[in-house]
C-alpha cells in the first residue's frame, strides 16, 4: 500500500496531538517564544518532516482529510467578527486605507520579482507570475484556479508548480512573522499600550490561571452557530446575486453586525464578545487549523520542484522582509500595532490570512493586545485582495 488516506476524525485527533507536541516544545525551548513562533507551526512542521521521512524510507504517502480543518476556519473568523466594534472600525479607517494601498502595491511588486527572477533563470515569465501573487499572496486556491489557464500558455506542470510554491510560501510565512516583530519591537523599544488580555488567545503567563465554566463555553458555541447559520444563508444569497465570497467572509460580517446590534437593543443579555471563553474557542480553532494545514504539507511534492523554484521563493521572501521593514512598518506608524501588523503581513504576503493571524496572535500573547490589527488585516485580505490580484494576474498573463 503506497498511499494511506487518514479520515477526517482521525486527522482531527492527530492534529490535536501534534499541536500539543508544539506546545511542549515551545515550553521547553524558550527561543520559540522569544521569536514568536506559533506552537502550531512548530508541531505541524515537525509532523510534516516525520511524514516526509516515512515517504523517503518506505515510499508510503500519507494524506489527511481536511474537511474538519476548513470548518475551524469558519469558527475562527466568526469569532473575529464577534470581537469587532464599530468604534474600532471607525478608528481603523486611516490604517485600513494605508494597509490596503500597501497590499495592492505589494501584489505588483511580488509579480515583478517573480517575473524578473524567472527571466534571470531562463524560465518563462508565466512561471514568475505563478510563483508570484498567484500562489503566494493568493494562496493555494488562487494557484489552483489559474493553473489550467497557465497550462494553456505552455506550462504543462503549472498545477504542480503553483501548489508547491503556495505550500512552501505557507511554511516560510509561518516562520518569518515572529522574528520580524521581535526585531521591530526590540529596535524601537515598543510595547502594547493596552493592559487587557489579547483579543485572540491567552497570554503565555496566564495559561494555567485562566478559567471558564461550561455555561460560558456553551453560550459562545450557540452564538457562533447562530452567526454561522445566518452567514451561510447570506453567502447563498450573494452567490445567487452573482457575488461569490468565501463562507468565512460572510460569517465574519455577520459576527460584526450582531455584536454591534444585539448588545445595544438587549443590554442585559450576556454577550460573548471579548470574553475569555470566546478567546479560548478562537485560539483552539486557529491553532488546530494551522496545525492541520502544516502537518498535511507533502514535502516530497516540493522537493521534486526544487532548484529554480527555491531561488525564486528565496528572492520573494527577501523582498517581503525588506518591504515590511522599510515601507510597511514606517507608513503604518512605527508603533506597537505596526509591529504586530508587520508580523501579520509577513504571514499574509507569502502564505494565507490564517497564517497572518497566527503570527499576530503569537506576538500579542507575549507582548500584549493589538485589537485593531486583528480587524483591519482580515478586512483587507477578505474584500480587496482577491479581486485586485485576479485583475493583475490576468493582465500579466495576456499582455
Amino acid at each position: 500500500m503506497n498511499n494511506i488516506a487518514v479520515d477526517s476524525f482521525l486527522s482531527y485527533t492527530i492534529g490535536i496531538i501534534v499541536f500539543f507536541i508544539g506546545v511542549m516544545l515551545t515550553k521547553h525551548f524558550k527561543t520559540f517564544q522569544d521569536y514568536n513562533i506559533p506552537e502550531p507551526v512548530i508541531g505541524g512542521l515537525l509532523a510534516a518532516m516525520i511524514i516526509y521521512g516515512i515517504y523517503l524510507l518506505s515510499g508510503v504517502e500519507i494524506s489527511f482529510d481536511l474537511s474538519t480543518r476548513d470548518r475551524l476556519l469558519v469558527y475562527f473568523f466568526t469569532a473575529i467578527g464577534l470581537n469587532a466594534r464599530f468604534s474600532d472600525l471607525i478608528k481603523g479607517g486611516k490604517p485600513l486605507l494605508i494597509l490596503l494601498f500597501l497590499t495592492l502595491t505589494f501584489i505588483i511588486v511580488q509579480n515583478l520579482v517573480g517575473m524578473g527572477s524567472a527571466q534571470l533563470l531562463g524560465l518563462p515569465l508565466t512561471i514568475g507570475v505563478l510563483a508570484g501573487s498567484a500562489s503566494l499572496i493568493g494562496g493555494h486556491g488562487t494557484a489552483i484556479a489559474w493553473a489550467p489557464e497557465i497550462k494553456n500558455l505552455g506550462i504543462e506542470n503549472a498545477l504542480e508548480i503553483g501548489v508547491a510554491s503556495a505550500t512552501l510560501g505557507l511554511v516560510i510565512a509561518s516562520l518569518i512573522g515572529g522574528p520580524i516583530a521581535k526585531f521591530l519591537l526590540a529596535k524601537n523599544k515598543l510595547s502594547s499600550s493596552k493592559k487587557s488580555d489579547p483579543s485572540i488567545g491567552i497570554a503565555y503567563d496566564k495559561v494555567n490561571t485562566e478559567t471558564f465554566n461550561h455555561l460560558n463555553f456553551m453560550s459562545v458555541i450557540l452564538v457562533l452557530h447562530i452567526c454561522i447559520i445566518i452567514g451561510y444563508l447570506f453567502n447563498n444569497l450573494l452567490t445567487d446575486l452573482g457575488f461569490k465570497l468565501p463562507l468565512f467572509v460572510t460569517c465574519l460580517l455577520t459576527g460584526i453586525l450582531l455584536s454591534n446590534i444585539i448588545p445595544v437593543f438587549f443590554p442585559k443579555l450576556a454577550w460573548p464578545a471579548r470574553t475569555r471563553s470566546l478567546a479560548i474557542v478562537s485560539d483552539f480553532s486557529l491553532s488546530l487549523f494551522l496545525t492541520m494545514s502544516l502537518m498535511s504539507v507533502q514535502l516530497w511534492t516540493i522537493a521534486s520542484l526544487a532548484g529554480p523554484l527555491l531561488i525564486i521563493l528565496t528572492l520573494q521572501t527577501l523582498t517581503a522582509i525588506l518591504f515590511i521593514l522599510l515601507i510597511l512598518f514606517p507608513l503604518m506608524g512605527r508603533n506597537y500595532q505596526a509591529a504586530v501588523l508587520s508580523a501579520g503581513f509577513g504571514g499574509f504576503a507569502l502564505g494565507a490570512t490564517p497564517t497572518a493571524i497566527a503570527n499576530m496572535t503569537a506576538v500579542t500573547k507575549a507582548h500584549g493586545p493589538a485589537p485593531m490589527a486583528f480587524i483591519i488585516l482580515p478586512l483587507v485580505a477578505a474584500f480587496f485582495v482577491d479581486v485586485t490580484n485576479a485583475f493583475v494576474i490576468s493582465f500579466l498573463l495576456h499582455y
